[in-house]
């Protein structure tokens, strides 16, 4: 109940705040217009006189203007339609994901997880392939690889990569629709693939890099504690040596130490060291402003 209760008093503050940015941006665009024309007014001009000075203008506007005046009507498109808002987490076509901080007359600036401030032309939203990650507001299904050497009990893997992703903080609670799940995906040259499918929070969504390196530290953590073991790459190679020598008579004639003495002096990683990424998805960035409620079903 309580959580239901904060989810909705923050769901209901964001749509405040989307709210409020959308109509100062209408004032601000009717009051450059009117103080434009009544400037005009004032000046003794004769506003009818002025079609023929439209006229060129819009000629002016087609030829050199076109590029602007198209990402202005993008501009006012993205403030009334609200499919890309303040708040949202989005993805362009050209990689870069981030948080919706401002969508100006002209472009909209998207802050990303790294705090780089990328500018965005309006057009770009409106008529190129956006992901936005936050529109609805809701969990996003994630896939996280991960590989197993050929032989391992598949039982013991899937209980134990979900019993990490499930101590993951940001994983969500397993509903009736949504359930954290253990795939086996493929065979590779040397292991099992295997993907992890897990629901993350909504707030977890706005940080995906951190989201997939939090889920592959809990998850490397679960096999080695599990004894589980991860292939490596392998090659073979033979070594002869001067005289006909082969194998470890070979190594020690050239005094090398044989590869299976030099893996049992290899220190295994502890499992449940700190995990970083973790931390970043539970901080919180001052700068980021809330996300928007879900955007309200089409009609019809």
């Amino acid at each position: 109940m309580t959580s239901a209760g904060l989810q909705r008093l923050r769901a209901r503050a964001a749509g405040s705040a989307a709210s409020l940015y959308i109509v100062e941006k209408v004032l601000t665009y009717g009051m450059v217009i009117i103080g434009f024309v009544a400037g005009l007014s004032t000046m003794g001009l004769d506003l009818t006189s002025l079609a023929v000075f439209a006229g060129a203008l819009g000629v002016g506007v087609g030829l050199g203007l076109q590029g602007m005046v198209k990402d202005f009507a993008s501009g006012i498109s993205l403030v009334f339609e609200r499919l890309v808002a303040v708040g949202d987490f989005v993805e362009l076509p050209s990689g870069h994901r981030g948080v919706v901080h401002e969508v100006g007359p002209r472009a909209t600036r998207i802050r990303t997880n790294d705090s780089t401030d990328v500018i965005v032309p309006n057009s770009v939203l409106v008529n190129d392939l956006v992901i936005n990650w936050t529109l609805r507001n809701t969990n996003r299904r994630i896939r996280v690889p991960f590989v197993t050497a050929f032989g391992v009990d598949k039982q013991k893997v899937r209980e134990a990569v979900l019993k990490a992703a499930r101590s993951v903080p940001f994983t969500s609670p397993d509903d009736a629709v949504r359930r954290t799940q253990v795939w086996l995906v493929g065979y590779g040259e040397h292991a099992l693939k295997f993907e992890l499918i897990v629901w993350p929070t909504v707030e977890a969504v706005r940080r995906p890099a951190a989201i997939f390196a939090a889920y592959t530290w809990a998850i490397d953590d679960a096999l080695r504690e599990a004894g589980v073991e991860i292939p490596y790459p392998q090659r073979e190679v033979r070594v002869r040596g001067l005289f006909g020598e082969e194998g470890e008579d070979a190594l020690t004639s050239l005094k090398l130490e044989p590869a299976a003495r030099r893996r049992g002096k290899a220190k295994a990683a502890k499992p449940g060291s700190s995990n970083d990424a973790a931390r970043d998805l539970e901080r919180e960035d001052p700068d980021d402003p809330p996300m928007p409620p879900p955007a309200p079903a089409p009609k019809g």
